[in-house]
């Protein structure tokens, strides 16, 4: 964990405020590569996951959080309370959405907040003469997060609902992008869902699209029911009740899993599946990891078959 203090704090937009993070007492806060998050811990015991956007030699950080009417606290504490000069607990960078590593060409899709993840890749694509497309949905023009740095380039393009009187495009992106552009989608659940609905239907290699959750859609709990977890280091049986979770059952027999949003969002809780078949309810692994078996959120997942044995 590191420790930082809020060094500046300015409204980008009505209800995007970026925060400037840094170090504590001088200490170097860790490297980062472009699609990393970190945690950010808030009163009441919050834990919330912001995308770093700043640039990626600075001394500090910076995220940017928009305000959610609907929440469950983070931000609105974040835009009401918080002020310079308060300290905060930070976790390091970790890296779930990273660009990829070889030279093909890259395609953004972003739509409101879901452009953070983008702007230090926007940066590397460019350092790196990287060819890349930049598409950014907004309901309209105020709600740009995107510096005239960017929005002056030719392959970024800003589609503002409100004055286009129509959504993004997301077909015709996706059918203008060469078949060997590696995509890139953030934003809202819908709007991701119709991103790899639409790249499903155009052919497009799932190996090639990569996508980032913020939230979680609510979970349907209904027809959970018990089942058993096995430890395979020492073969000791965890009993999942039908009203708690595998991350609850396990701590409670004082098994540690590292845990953050507690949604299925942000893969911190991934444990390996050695045997049995997992029920995945998380968004964070695709169709296809979740049908290898070999991994389960225990955060929000559960059990198809009467036992999951577990690589813990």
């Amino acid at each position: 964990m590191y420790q930082v203090i809020v060094s500046q704090k300015e409204a980008v937009t009505s209800r995007v405020s970026r925060l400037t993070l840094s170090p504590k007492d001088g200490q170097a806060l860790p490297a980062w590569s472009p699609g990393a998050h970190i945690d950010v811990f808030l009163p009441d015991g919050m834990i919330r996951q912001y995308s770093l956007c700043g640039a990626l030699d600075a001394q500090h950080y910076q995220i940017a959080v928009q305000w959610e009417e609907q929440g469950k606290g983070g931000s609105r504490y974040i835009h009401q309370t918080l002020q310079p000069g308060a300290e905060l607990t930070i976790s390091e960078p970790r890296n779930h959405f990273p660009l990829t590593e070889d030279n093909s060409p890259c395609l953004f899709l972003a739509a409101g907040i879901g452009i953070t993840p983008f702007i230090p890749m926007v940066e590397a694509c460019l350092s790196s003469n990287r060819p890349f497309k930049l598409s950014y949905a907004i309901a309209k023009a105020s709600d740009n997060l995107l510096s005239e740095h960017y929005t002056s380039l030719a392959n970024v393009q800003v589609h503002d609902k409100a004055t286009q009187g129509a959504r993004l495009d997301i077909s015709a992106v996706l059918a203008a992008a060469t078949a060997n552009s590696d995509i890139f989608v953030c934003g809202p659940n819908g709007f991701i869902n119709d991103v790899l609905s639409l790249a499903a239907q155009q052919g497009v290699d799932p190996a090639r699209l990569h996508r980032e959750f913020f939230t979680a859609e609510p979970i349907d709990h209904s027809d959970d029911g018990s089942f058993e977890v096995e430890i395979a280091s020492t073969g000791q049986i965890v009993s999942v009740g039908k009203d708690e979770s595998m991350l609850e059952a396990l701590e409670d027999n004082g098994f540690f899993v590292p845990v953050s949003c507690e949604e299925g969002v942000c893969g911190t809780c991934i444990t390996p599946l050695l045997s049995g078949e997992a029920d995945h309810k998380d968004v964070f692994l695709t169709d296809k990891e979740k049908a290898q078996m070999d991994r389960v959120a225990v955060c929000c997942s559960r059990a198809k078959s009467p036992r999951l044995i577990l690589d813990l």
